[in-house]
């Protein structure tokens, strides 16, 4: 039988960044059932800090903690890493989950909006990259995954900033195992596909005539699971590559996409 005893996080710390919803808080879900010891989010504003506290005690985890920061601000990330230090542990695992879209054709895109999807996508996790690897190289052991997405492979209308933030999430990600693997610390990526979520659900939505979304009826075309992904399908890759059982992996995109990158569509009828 296989020993399936280094997929455990027992005993581990992991710092989720933007994790109060979605594709963030359902990886915090999944480390706590993989045994990890505390999970720590960060929000930018109290009410959306509020809104993740309120969302782990209704799921009932209680070995969380919120703290207020704005993972675009250098100073304020070390703070919270010294805190983190003081008031939890240390940070075994860091997930890179922040992150922004704005939907505009460059054209029509204003530098300083182009400049806040790379501060946040891609400038972000820098950051918080650069604040805990200090203390994962002094105990050469570390776990850092950032948030991908098939736009760090594919161009598409209107995400000009965000394709180009995740594009050099890609990069940075292989980057980091190749400045920092012979610590012991590996750097790897998860690349979602179409998650279904709250705010995906008008796309979902079947129109008075009872048909498909367009939109709707693209994804799934384009997906061979003919279906949008559940964000709780996100947890078990995101479990893999935070435990000794991923110790062999290093940068990495793993993408959880339902098989998009491989399919070139339907053929129309």
């Amino acid at each position: 039988m296989a020993d399936l005893s280094n997929f455990s996080l027992e005993g581990k710390n992991a710092w989720v960044t933007g994790a109060s919803y979605g594709i963030g808080f359902n990886i915090a879900k999944a480390f706590v059932q993989a045994g990890a010891k505390t999970i720590v989010f960060n929000a930018r504003s109290q009410e959306s800090l509020q809104v993740g506290l309120d969302n782990y005690k209704a799921a009932g985890i209680t070995n969380v903690k919120g703290y207020l920061c704005d993972v675009t601000d250098e100073k304020g990330v070390k703070t919270l890493v010294e805190t983190i230090h003081k008031e939890v542990g240390q940070i075994d695992i860091l997930v890179n989950n922040a992150g922004i879209i704005k939907r505009i054709p460059m054209h029509e895109m204003a530098r300083q909006e182009f400049q806040e999807v790379i501060d946040i996508d891609l400038v972000a996790p820098y950051i918080c990259a650069s604040a805990v690897l200090p203390e994962m190289m002094e105990r050469r052991e570390g776990k850092i995954i950032n948030i991908c997405s098939m736009m760090s492979e594919l161009g598409r209308e209107t995400v000009s900033a965000y394709a180009a933030a995740k594009g050099g999430l890609k990069m940075l990600t292989r980057n980091i195992c190749s400045e920092y693997g012979e610590y012991n610390i590996q750097c790897n990526a998860i690349g979602p596909g179409y998650i279904a979520t709250p705010q995906t659900a008008p796309l979902r939505e079947r129109q008075a005539d009872g048909s498909r979304h367009p939109f709707d009826s693209f994804i799934c075309a384009k997906t061979p699971a003919g279906r949008w992904l559940d964000p709780e399908e996100l947890g078990g890759p995101a479990v893999f590559l935070a435990s000794h059982a991923s110790d062999a992996v290093n940068g990495h995109i793993l993408y959880v996409d339902g098989g998009i990158l491989a399919y070139i569509g339907k053929q129309p009828k």
